[in-house]
């Protein structure tokens, strides 16, 4: 296994001035979603020794729990004495679930307040670092809910503006009301669908890219044997990629990533997580995890070199053969569904 290095590097993410550790870490994990939520004092115990160990971008939203990954860091920061000051809180709005589990997306502007307020208060902060519209409302012009977190921003409620699975022409419209820092997507070995056209926008627009899944929701760690180890509380069990007609296709692709990774010299999740980094010094990953064990492990994917070939060998094995979509149909909108109405027809109640 590659070994960790002494102090994580720092990057800049997108041109607005925002500083963060050149791996993050995604939270949603610590309350739901991937099986039962984990006992409190071992993720505040976590977060402190990501901190301790240089990463300091924190990744969570309001949906995450929902509300309670917000409560979770909030009280890891009031116990951590100074952890806020290392830090850089990014948090999201916009992906809402009912009482019957139902999902639905806003932007309106009422909401993007709402939502600020309330996450400022879980959180116990008066400023978050980067806020971002974690779904595009597809009924709202973006230039409407970008106008008002532009209005956040001058009161000084958010420092920096991001998105979440927008598509390039929503990206360039938003941009336009108000620079955008960041833009948050799923990259990795078998998720490259943004490569096309999101990437090169972001790039020419100076705007940072985060990468989520860049394990592919913990496929790349341990393949196929995944499955069997998922409980009935995890919402992966439902996803397409990971039903049992994808997985034995999904299998092959594993099964050649980890042979390059005993070449390397690494475990197959560092090698994968590798090339997320070699994508690029604007890329962040927010590889998630519940473990510290994990956690040192995605750290150490950060001493991992690989060439040119190396990197054109990865995408071989990936580059056509991910077998299901990235979500089931009944989820909120991904990138593909985020194109808003002109702001010409936009009519306030």
């Amino acid at each position: 296994m590659a070994a960790s290095p002494m102090v994580v590097p720092r990057m800049k993410l997108g041109s607005q001035g925002l500083e963060v550790s050149a791996q993050g870490i995604g939270c949603m994990g610590m309350p739901a979603y991937y099986g039962p939520p984990k006992p409190e004092p071992d993720m505040i115990a976590l977060i402190h020794h990501a901190v301790s160990a240089g990463v300091t971008l924190l990744d969570t939203s309001d949906v995450y729990g929902p509300h309670t990954n917000e409560l979770l860091l909030g009280r890891a920061l009031q116990a951590g004495g100074g952890v806020r000051e290392k830090v850089q809180l990014a948090t999201k709005f916009g992906v809402l679930m009912d009482a019957d589990g139902n999902w639905g997306v806003r932007g309106d502007p009422a909401y993007v307040r709402a939502s600020c307020e309330g996450s400022l208060q879980r959180l116990g902060v008066d400023c978050i670092d980067l806020y971002y519209q974690h779904r595009i409302d597809n009924r709202v012009p973006i230039e409407v809910t970008v106008g008002e977190l532009k209005k956040l921003v001058a009161e000084g409620k958010i420092k920096y503006i991001g998105l979440s699975e927008a598509s390039a022409s929503t990206i360039r419209r938003a941009h336009a009301v108000h620079p955008i820092t960041a833009v948050q997507l799923e990259w990795s070995l078998w998720s490259r669908d943004v490569e096309a056209d999101i990437i090169p926008t972001c790039r020419e627009l100076g705007i940072g890219i985060v990468a989520y899944s860049p394990l592919g929701r913990g496929f790349s760690s341990s393949g196929p044997k995944l499955v069997d180890t998922l409980s009935d509380q995890d919402f992966r069990k439902d996803l397409p990629r990971f039903q049992p007609e994808s997985m034995e296709k999904n299998a092959v692709i594993f099964e050649k990533v980890n042979a390059m990774a005993a070449r390397k010299g690494c475990t197959p999740s560092q090698l994968a997580l590798a090339w997320v980094h070699h994508q690029g010094p604007d890329v962040c990953p927010i590889p998630g995890t519940t473990k510290v064990e994990n956690f040192n492990s995605n750290v150490a994917a950060l001493s991992v070199k690989l060439t040119p070939q190396d990197m054109s060998e990865l995408e071989s094995y990936a580059s056509a053969d991910v077998q299901g979509d990235r979500y089931h149909e009944s989820f909120p909108n991904t990138w593909k569904d985020s194109e808003t109405p002109p702001l010409s027809s936009w009519k306030p109640e």
